[in-house]
């Protein structure tokens, strides 16, 4: 049995026992979480949230690309979130890299060369890359000043929050 079938499996489970669907659209705590799609943080675990509380964006490295700000954008705009939270971690994928070397690598195992995506957005320092997105959120013109955006690192082995200023 492959994995995806594994899930549908649990799937129908939690389809049996499914009470949410009256949530709202909106989130109910108006917070936008953008963060890294490191399968060892549940974030929602975390941060104490429960469904219906935020809107939860995740990528890899936690990075303010087009389409996450496209997300946060939609957020707020539209379903009224009134602030934003960006989490980078420790131990992160995109820290062990550099942008060149694995444009390189996949080219070679592949065999060939791919416009997209056009960056992977690695980095080597993560207190300045949770700068960098915060920077890259507050800055972007559909973007209200008034709408509070903070930055955290998360520690993996402890998984404690710290802020990053």
């Amino acid at each position: 049995m492959s994995v995806a079938d594994e899930l549908l499996r649990a799937n129908e489970e939690f389809a049996r026992n499914f009470t949410l669907g009256e949530l709202s659209v909106r989130p109910k705590r108006q917070v936008a979480v953008l963060a890294c799609m490191d399968s060892r943080i549940l974030f929602e675990h975390c941060l104490g949230l429960k469904p219906g509380d935020a809107h939860m964006i995740r990528n890899a490295g936690g990075i303010a690309t087009e389409d996450a700000l496209r997300s946060l954008i939609v957020s707020h705009h539209l379903l009224d979130t009134q602030e934003f939270i960006i989490i980078n971690h420790t131990d992160c994928g995109l820290l062990r890299v550099k942008e060149y070397e694995l444009r390189s690598r996949l080219a070679e195992k592949m065999g060939t060369v791919a416009s997209e995506p056009a960056h992977f957005y690695a980095f080597d320092d993560l207190e300045a890359n949770v700068r960098q997105q915060v920077h890259r959120v507050k800055s972007h013109p559909w973007i209200p000043k008034p709408i509070p955006v903070r930055g955290f690192v998360y520690d993996v082995k402890t998984g404690r929050l710290k802020e990053v200023k």
